[in-house]
């Protein structure tokens, strides 16, 4: 599944004009021109990023994300405001944001750090239950079940699958897999992703007939 953004802008044009460059790249977005339902769709939809401008009708963007703070809603931030003064930097970070764009902005520096943050934001989490189709990774206890029977699968091959879902439906290249899942840290031969990768199908797929791993030739992998 692509990356889902909320962006709450004011001023249409802006906001039509981010939506743009942000489908180009391949993200979902959401578009509001008050903070009025934005509450709403963060309750009932995984958000994996807002963009939020601060001087909005009815509300200010800052305090907004504060409130969401108290009620518990951690859904990265990144401010883009034509307030630019130190001191609403800071208060925009005080107040929850992660990052701040000050306007006027290049389209290709907002892409650049939504990118950046999603990067930061999507490290693996350790905790909780992870689905996709019939499979559940608990990842507490580093254990896979597919259709209720127990798989066992290497670490390595664990967190191959824990990246695969954590991205499902975005194509990971084999530089994002060595270095997010074998840590980056040392010389790897050109193949290594591809073996990993047909041995976790075996593991998970041994009649080869839920295909859940798709090979993008040229470019990496992605779960069909």
């Amino acid at each position: 599944m692509s990356s889902l953004i909320v962006i709450v802008e004011d001023e249409k044009d802006i906001l039509e004009l981010m939506e743009y460059h942000l489908a180009k790249e391949g993200f979902e977005t959401i578009g509001f021109l008050t903070t009025k339902h934005v509450l709403e769709v963060l309750e009932e939809e995984h958000v994996d990023l807002m963009l939020m401008d601060r001087n909005l009708p009815g509300a200010e963007g800052s305090e907004f994300v504060e409130s969401l703070r108290k009620k518990g809603i951690h859904t990265p931030v990144i401010f883009v405001s034509a307030k630019h003064k130190d001191e609403d930097i800071e208060q925009g970070f005080e107040r929850g944001g992660d990052d701040y764009i000050t306007k006027p902005f290049s389209m290709k520096e907002l892409v650049l750090r939504v990118k950046a943050m999603l990067r930061r934001t999507k490290k693996l989490s350790t905790e909780g239950n992870l689905t996709y189709r019939d499979i559940v990774l608990n990842l507490a206890a580093r254990s896979i079940t597919i259709e209720g029977e127990n798989i066992e699968l290497t670490k390595l091959e664990f967190d191959l699958l824990h990246a695969l879902i954590v991205n499902q439906n975005v194509v990971l290249d084999r530089d994002y897999l060595l270095e997010h899942v074998w840590g980056g840290e040392e010389v790897f031969q050109d193949r290594t992703v591809n073996v990993a990768i047909n041995r976790l199908k075996e593991k998970i797929d041994p009649d080869k007939t839920k295909e859940y791993i798709k090979t993008v030739r040229g470019v990496g992998y992605t779960l069909c």
